[in-house]
């Protein structure tokens, strides 16, 4: 299936030249070198230090002469040479887009996000996370979908129909971030005898009530996150995905009220293993113009619970995360963006954060990326990223 999709991808780069010859058609796109320096040793054996990839993502868009239907064609290919499981290829995007007089209709491959905290996204079910591209969990798999849209005076209201599951990826045991047994990702299970056929939907409201901007939504079908289920597999003990059906209301907010910016998300989720209530919110404020410079800077705080505990999957369960974000508002955009969580529940457990990037001409860009993580605490989930500090260098070219 990798060498499938591999044979499609470079064969749509290869055409590349003669497709951005049609003036119907433009090409635009990234690719970027990569390299990771992780700042201790790994806990299992031979696992090097330094882990470099290399990334390209072009992106073909073509527009109707009357401007009502377009299609945009976003594939995605990853290079590394040290995690055979995280070089992979994938579909980003492949979306016909028809507009009506005030709805819109999508239909193929897409990525959709709801979410309005820094820390993370509780809302934002509809996409697969790429879990093999960066331990934020930020990078999401392409997901086939059919969607209408309806832009009203009384808000925004749209419905998915989700035809097909993407499974979520995991590092191989050559790489960092990995669990102490090996994922039998060929092997997952489901609750739905429909396997990855199951027919997943979703709805969401969305609209502006003076400074508030206001999400709900709801969510049926397949938990993009899977249970991991010890068993033996070839007389090695492995862990099996097992991914439940699951329904979710969500609720975001975001309030600009002068140079506040207020965040709230929150869930309610039920399964079959669990029922439960996260929320996380907080606020951004931003000084503009520091001390007399043209510097500005944005104060981060957010508060992270999940109702489960110590039995919650994600980190942030009665977690604070203060942070900075520093807007240099120079020519090449540069900006830094630094934080820090402590767990209120775990005086031992703590992970930082640093992201920071600038243009280096029109077409280059560096970024550096880095986290860090101390955990003493064997029942905690970050004790087993906890020797997998690292730094992140990047190079990046934009046509």
């Amino acid at each position: 299936m990798r060498v499938n999709r591999f044979s499609v991808l470079l064969g749509a780069l290869f055409v590349a030249p003669v497709m951005s010859v049609s003036a119907d058609i433009e090409l635009t796109g990234s690719f970027a070198l990569e390299q990771r320096w992780f700042l201790e040793n790994s806990p299992y054996d031979a696992i090097s230090n330094g882990q470099a990839s290399l990334y390209i993502e072009p992106e073909w868009y073509w527009e109707s002469e009357t401007g009502l239907d377009s299609v945009t064609f976003k594939p995605y290919l990853r290079l590394d040479d040290t995690d055979s499981e995280r070089t992979h290829s994938d579909i980003r995007e492949l979306m016909w887009l028809h507009v009506g007089d005030d709805w819109e209709l999508r239909t193929g491959i897409g990525k959709v996000f709801w979410g309005q905290t820094e820390s993370q996204h509780l809302v934002d079910v509809i996409n697969q996370t790429d879990f093999v591209e960066a331990i934020d969990g930020e990078d999401k798999l392409g997901q086939p979908m059919v969607n209408i849209q309806w832009i009203k005076d009384w808000g925004t209201a749209s419905i998915f129909l989700l035809p097909y599951f993407r499974e979520r990826t995991f590092v191989g045991v050559e790489g960092r971030f990995r669990l102490p047994l090996e994922v039998a990702v060929d092997d997952a299970q489901y609750e739905s005898n429909r396997e990855q056929g199951h027919l997943d939907w979703a709805a969401r409201w969305s609209h502006t009530l003076g400074d508030w901007e206001v999400g709900l939504s709801y969510f049926d079908g397949t938990s993009r996150e899977p249970l991991l289920l010890p068993q033996v597999n070839n007389q090695e003990p492995v862990l099996m995905p097992y991914y439940e059906q699951m329904q979710q209301i969500g609720v975001d907010t975001l309030a600009v009220v002068d140079s506040w910016l207020i965040k709230f998300e929150g869930i309610h989720r039920r399964s079959n293993s669990s029922d439960f209530t996260a929320i996380t919110t907080g606020f951004e404020y931003t000084q503009v113009g520091v001390m007399g410079s043209v510097i500005d800077l944005g104060y981060l705080m957010e508060y992270q619970y999940d109702e489960r505990g110590e039995d919650a999957t994600s980190l942030g369960q009665n977690d604070l995360m203060l942070g900075a974000r520093f807007v240099f508002n120079d020519i090449d955009g540069t900006e830094l963006l630094a934080g820090f969580v402590q767990d209120l529940d775990n005086s031992n457990s703590q992970s930082a954060f640093v992201e920071a990037f600038s243009r280096i001409n029109d077409h280059w860009k560096w970024r550096v990326d880095g986290w860090f993580f101390t955990s003493e605490d064997t029942r905690d989930t970050l004790y087993l990223i906890r020797r997998d500090d690292y730094l992140q260098l990047s190079l990046e070219y934009y046509f």
